[in-house]
């Protein structure tokens, strides 16, 4: 895969100008990257969740939601389009560009700082159109908010309180 650059951005979520090698160097207190998650719902109201592969250094076999780095030069919503493209083969240009949600993760000792856009996508699309990258995930299914909220409560659902945060956070605005 190479070595990827990803974009530095201040606590404000402003882009600095500057950027680092991601994984290779470690964010300073201060400095943030940015990462996007997206719900991808079908019109029988199911979220495609996909399955981490087992040999994954965090979280490996849990379940999620499609989503991963923004890379340098990339707005938010082109690293979700690249993601969901790269990760289960959807095109996914066509949704909101607009995240419905978004939170900042501060961890200064592990320089694991971040930004975090959640985009909901409403798509019509059926199984045989998700094409899995073999290296990210070992599975997918269609999951009602139950069965999510059941793996989530379960301790088995990565970013399960923001993915509820961001759907509350969404259906306020739409009253």
């Amino acid at each position: 895969m190479g070595m990827e650059f990803i974009d530095i951005y201040d606590s404000e979520k402003k882009l600095t100008g500057r950027s680092k090698m991601r994984k290779a160097e470690k964010l300073l207190p201060g400095e943030y990257m940015l990462v996007v998650l997206t719900l991808i719902e079908r019109p029988d109201h199911t979220f495609l969740i996909t399955q981490r592969s087992l040999d994954k250094a965090w979280a490996a076999g849990d379940w999620e939601t499609t989503g991963g780095g923004v890379k340098k030069g990339e707005s938010s919503f082109e690293g979700l389009c690249r993601e969901v493209k790269e990760e289960v083969g959807l095109d996914v240009s066509g949704c909101s560009n607009e995240p419905v949600y978004w939170y900042r993760n501060d961890d200064p000792e592990g320089g694991d700082n971040y930004f975090t856009d959640i985009y909901h996508c409403h798509l019509d699309f059926s199984e045989e159109d998700v094409v899995l990258q073999e290296d990210e995930a070992i599975g997918f299914k269609f999951a009602t908010l139950e069965e999510i909220k059941k793996l989530g409560e379960a301790g088995k659902f990565l970013h399960y309180k923001r993915i509820l945060e961001a759907l509350d956070a969404e259906e306020k605005s739409n009253r």
